[in-house]
């Protein structure tokens, strides 16, 4: 994927002399995100097709819920947008990634991710009636879609959902992608990338990834967390539902991209989520 004429005429005037240093693009999904350095100075501009619904999000996430990390140089701030190009621009926030480097397995990291982000769930907060029943039907949209969950589990799968209550929750701003994939580390601070994901949901949708990956991995890391936020925002109940929903659109999105790893995962977030017992 490139750039359309329309971003390249964009760039063009935020930084007329700007060079590309890296492209740091997953390649998964039609995002594209480029460090450019102009007079000295490094950005970071991120670029959707017209397929892209993450764009829009990561957009409003700057305007609105932002500022509790950048004024603290803990995220990135905005300079330029175009919403209807699908274009962004950011300054540079220096820093190695966490994931893969010894911080990703070190409590502080941990601490002071969770500390970031409560500040970023207590902005404001909303109540929705609708918000399970909408997450539901989501699910079982995956389920009805093509994957590789056997036939039998998915029948199971089926019936667990439907039959789940639907009652009110609280929406907070959530960066939905709470992981050591976009946190960084620089001189022992943690800091934030990549809003692609944010959105209004209830504050313990947060801990789903990391409880499926790291948490599992080294339990150790979870009270960490949990003493820099402040308190457990997961209701039994409702974490139940969480981690099963999360385990099937984790299963079924990564066989329609091609990711076996991230598939197998999705298979083992499902057997460990209803091994939890089913929500009542």
């Amino acid at each position: 994927m490139g750039l359309t004429d329309r971003q390249r005429e964009l760039l063009a005037s935020w930084l007329p002399s700007a060079e590309v240093v890296k492209d740091h693009s997953w390649g998964v999904l039609g995002t594209l995100v480029l460090e450019l350095s102009q007079g000295g100075d490094r950005y970071i501009a991120k670029a959707g097709d017209e397929t892209d619904h993450h764009l829009a999000r990561e957009l409003r996430a700057h305007r609105e819920w932002l500022r509790p990390w950048t004024a603290q140089g803990r995220g990135p701030q905005l300079v330029h947008a175009d919403a209807d190009a699908k274009l962004l621009l950011t300054r540079y926030l220096p820093g190695q990634l966490v994931q893969g480097s010894p911080y990703e397995w070190t409590a502080d990291t941990y601490y002071q991710a969770g500390e970031l982000l409560a500040e970023f769930h207590q902005q404001s907060a909303v109540d929705d009636a609708e918000y399970e029943t909408v997450e539901n039907g989501k699910a079982l949209t995956y389920l009805a879609a093509k994957h590789r969950i056997a036939p039998d589990l998915t029948e199971r799968l089926r019936v667990i959902i439907t039959a789940w209550p639907t009652p009110p929750v609280t929406l907070v701003p959530t960066h939905g992608d709470w992981q050591p994939r976009n946190w960084l580390i620089d001189h022992g601070t943690v800091r934030v990338i990549d809003l692609g994901r944010a959105d209004l949901r209830p504050a313990y949708t947060d801990l789903a990834r990391l409880a499926a990956q790291q948490f599992r991995t080294k339990p150790a890391l979870e009270p960490a967390f949990i003493e820099g936020y402040g308190k457990d925002p997961r209701d039994p109940d409702a974490w139940v539902r969480t981690r099963l929903r999360e385990a099937v659109s984790t299963a079924v999105w990564a066989y329609q991209v091609g990711d076996e790893t991230f598939e197998q995962q999705g298979h083992r977030m499902i057997a460990e989520a209803l091994a939890a017992g089913p929500s009542h």
